[in-house]
């Protein structure tokens, strides 16, 4: 996204960018994050800065080192990090203790190694801006005075279909194709007679199953974008059936998944452009989706129930338009960055009105 390659680019990524892009329209505003090589550019009133990773751990990259940063805390009024669970969260919360400036933190669900593994770091924080109360439950913070649930998620203006246009019979799913992503039971469920348009990146430790998904396609009018823009995706959103986002606990491979979901970002994306929604009924989704009145939730693993709801809005297309308003409806009074970005700034002043953070004391 920001620096050579967009390899590493995915939803909690993507989370954390357009957050910063609304909050820059009330307040100055800075994203710093790590890549290859080093880039400073900006994205309207946005300033991005990218440090060069100088270690990096694990394969995805999520664990980066870059003492740079200390830098960027003293610069800052206030610093929101993304990613509770890794070295560099840690280390800005404790530079942020010693220079006297607030760290508020948005955990994005992947874990990986930090101070969290030595000590509790609940406490370290002036806050947890959590994106879904499952989140708050799963980390143990509905308790905590200083977590609060932000959500955020669509764009309205951006993420819109006139509601007078005539829906095409496709099926879309957007997301990485990992398997979690429960994608094969999607496959399995749409059979030969229903199109699916998968939209997502591969990843080369995923290959096993992104081969077993082409398998399953095989002989099914079922199509992989690798690489989509920004205006194709709208235009998908706009011109599907529904938006589906079948996520599982337990994947085809019999690996367990705790957190396969902490939001569910294209479900919002979709439901904001008047698509209906299918979801399973796993961590956060059925917080997003109302089960008959935006969408349908589904239990996990299951391709049966999946076809039979989305067959069930091929044969009621009035009642899927009106699905499709009321998921537009959900989306924009729940989830707009706008809201997200108000509760992130009430999140702010109290970290400063109320002392959360000061220098470390003996």
């Amino acid at each position: 996204m920001f620096g050579e390659s967009d390899e590493f680019f995915g939803g909690a990524e993507r989370y954390a960018y357009e957050l910063a892009r609304a909050m820059a329209k009330v307040t100055p505003t800075a994203l710093l994050t790590f890549g290859p090589t080093t880039l400073a550019r900006s994205d309207g009133p946005l300033t991005i800065k990218v440090l060069r990773n100088w270690i990096h751990f694990r394969r995805f990259r999520f664990d980066p080192v870059n003492p740079f940063v200390i830098k960027a805390i003293r610069q800052a009024d206030i610093v929101h990090y993304h990613q509770t669970h890794t070295i560099m969260s840690g280390f800005a919360a404790v530079v942020g203790r010693l220079l006297g400036k607030p760290v508020l933190t948005t955990d994005a669900g992947a874990g990986g190694y930090g101070l969290h593994r030595l000590m509790n770091t609940r406490d370290l924080y002036a806050g947890h801006l959590h994106i879904s109360e499952f989140s708050r439950r799963h980390f143990g913070h509905t308790d905590l005075s200083t977590a609060r649930v932000i959500h955020g998620g669509i764009d309205p203006s951006r993420f819109n279909a006139d509601p007078s246009f005539r829906r095409g019979g496709e099926v879309l799913f957007v997301g990485r194709l990992l398997p979690h992503k429960g994608i094969d039971y999607l496959i399995e469920a749409v059979g030969s007679d229903i199109p699916l348009r998968i939209i997502g990146r591969s990843f080369r430790h995923a290959a096993e199953y992104e081969q077993l998904l082409h398998r399953l396609a095989e002989g099914k009018q079922v199509s992989f974008n690798s690489r989509c823009s920004d205006a194709e995706l709208v235009e998908a959103y706009q011109t599907a059936l529904c938006i589906v986002l079948p996520s599982v606990y337990r994947s085809v491979d019999g690996q367990q998944h705790v957190i396969p979901e902490l939001l569910g970002l294209t479900l919002l994306e979709g439901m904001a452009s008047r698509a209906p929604a299918i979801c399973t009924a796993v961590t956060s989704m059925p917080e997003i989706v109302e089960d008959g009145i935006s969408g349908f939730v589904v239990p996990p693993n299951d391709p049966v129930a999946l076809r039979e709801r989305i067959v069930w809005l091929q044969d009621h297309p009035i009642e899927a338009a009106r699905m499709g308003e009321a998921a537009r409806r959900r989306a924009i009074e729940g989830f707009s960055w706008d809201l997200a970005v108000q509760e992130c700034l009430s999140a702010y002043l109290e970290a400063v009105t109320y002392g959360k953070i000061g220098p470390a004391k003996g």
